[in-house]
Formats: C-alpha cells, sequence, structure tokens
C-alpha cells in the first residue's frame, strides 16, 4: 500500500503520514495532544474536506506545530500521494 509523507518530527514541526483507505482515519500524536489534539484533528479535518480527499488515513505526530505548518505539511503529503499514483 502506497503512503506518503511530509515534515519531521523536530521542534515546532509536525510529520503527516497518508495513504488510500476505506473511509477516513485521524490518527493525532502530540506532545500537547491534551490541549490542542481537538483542534489538530478538526483542522485536518477541515483540510481534507476543502480538499475534497475522502478514503484516506492520516497520522499526524505533532511537536508543536502551528496549524499553518500543519496544513502545509497534510497538503504536501497529499500531493505527493497523488503523485505517486501516476
Amino acid at each position: 500500500m502506497k503512503e506518503s509523507q511530509a515534515g519531521s518530527v523536530e521542534s515546532c514541526d509536525c510529520r503527516i503520514t497518508v495513504r488510500k483507505q476505506q473511509g477516513n482515519t485521524i490518527e493525532v500524536k502530540s506532545i500537547v495532544y491534551e490541549l490542542y489534539g481537538d483542534h489538530i484533528k478538526n483542522l485536518i479535518l477541515d483540510t481534507l474536506e476543502r480538499q475534497n480527499i475522502k478514503d484516506i488515513y492520516v497520522l499526524c505526530e505533532d511537536k508543536g506545530a502551528v496549524d499553518f505548518v500543519i496544513v502545509s505539511r497534510l497538503v504536501t503529503a497529499l500531493k505527493r500521494l497523488e503523485n505517486s499514483d501516476e
């Protein structure tokens, strides 16, 4: 099964891993999960909806990334997955 990644697990960054599957699954592992876990999950879901992406597994390994970093890593990982199908 093909998967794609973007980002790193350095401080203030996140690594996003995506792969196709039936239905959507969002998994968030974060050093700030108790405070921001639901926000990160909703940010990912909103981005997937705006990109019209369905049937995807997303793993976000967060080390304190701000919203625009999470979104940019997600969009990059999705583009890489799309390009790997060509």
